[in-house]
């Protein structure tokens, strides 16, 4: 069977609003135990080795005259929302301007050479997917919980609190974009490939955009993030992006 008939299985393959499942974020008494200490101290040998990926990783980029000023972890795993889902956000800090003047031009070099890393290795820690990213040390970055890998210790500490989601806003919020999902389906198998490319794109600044509003406003707990995540658990990011790249294959077979 060749490639495109599997993606056109796999894209096919029904996005339910009703698996939209909240229990996994529900905040736990610890920080988590694989990663951390009883003293909140990331474990010897888990630091070690996010060292030692971060350096292998950098090394691809091809900048030796660049300074990485920290390396971090964020995310559910430096707070107290940890899950099965959660992944281990390593960021690397560096500054742009270092790379070049042309932010935007950085930006994108970087997101590609993170791409390409992220999809030819599959690496876990305890059990956890590994997820790359080159932050600009001049970016402001959202998170009650960042852990300093390099210097080993808290940049911000995590509190434990009890945030209140609002479960019915999320589920709202989902099921309209994974329904606006189906509506891409019907242009792709009806041959409108430029069309569907185009609404992916709106989709996903759409899906952005309400994602840093919310960060902006109420921070990682605000219904918009949490219904960005709920879009990530169910798969429809990825869906969108293979759908993507199919219609434009299409578009340019003869």
């Amino acid at each position: 069977m060749r490639i495109t008939e599997i993606t056109d299985q796999l894209i096919d393959e029904e996005v339910n609003p009703k698996n939209i499942d909240l229990s996994s974020f529900k905040v736990k008494d610890t920080l988590n135990p694989k990663i951390f200490d009883e003293n909140q101290k990331m474990k010897n040998e888990i630091r070690t080795r996010l060292l030692m990926i971060a350096d292998d990783f950098f090394d691809t980029l091809e900048l030796p005259w660049v300074d990485v000023t920290d390396i971090t972890l964020t995310g559910s795993l430096s707070n107290y929302n940890w899950s099965k889902f959660s992944d281990v956000d390593l960021h690397i800090l560096i500054d742009y301007n270092e790379v070049d003047e042309n932010e935007s031009l950085v930006s994108e070099y970087l997101a590609a050479k993170k791409n390409i890393w992220n999809e030819t290795h599959d690496i876990k820690i305890k059990g956890y997917d590994v997820e790359l990213y080159v932050q600009d040390m001049n970016e402001d970055h959202v998170s009650t919980g960042v852990y300093s890998i390099m210097w080993d210790e808290w940049l911000v500490k995590p509190k434990k609190g009890d945030p209140k989601i609002d479960s019915k806003k999320v589920k709202q919020k989902a099921s309209k974009i994974i329904d606006s999902y189906d509506t891409i389906l019907e242009s792709y198998y009806a041959g409108e490939y430029d069309k569907v490319i185009r609404k992916i794109n709106t989709i996903r600044q759409k899906i952005k955009k309400m994602r840093q509003s919310g960060l902006d406003r109420e921070g990682e707990y605000s219904y918009e993030n949490i219904t960005f995540k709920v879009l990530r658990r169910v798969g429809l990011l990825d869906k969108l992006s293979d759908l993507e790249t199919l219609s434009y294959d299409k578009s340019l077979t003869m």
